[in-house]
């Protein structure tokens, strides 16, 4: 499980006050400010897919209930 925290006086200090018991083994994975900003700017899906949306044209308008009848000739339902 992931914690955040950050460094003060050469000791990592966890945030929202987790606490790991005693002994713990763990590896400190140093993120930069670079790497959150990355996050905050990735597209989300909707915008990763709105070039598609829609494009699809004549489809049965029952399409997502029988899709399995459309592609692979299932009974309707």
């Amino acid at each position: 499980m992931p914690y955040q925290g950050h460094v003060k006086n050469g000791v990592v200090v966890l945030h929202d006050d987790a606490t790991l018991p005693e002994g713990a083994e763990v590896t400190v994975d140093l993120c930069t400010s670079g790497d959150h900003d990355a996050e905050k700017n990735t597209p989300t899906l909707y915008e990763r897919l709105r070039p598609v949306i829609g494009a699809a044209k004549g489809l049965p308008p029952d399409l997502a209930e029988n899709h399995d009848h459309y592609l692979h000739g299932q009974p309707k339902k």
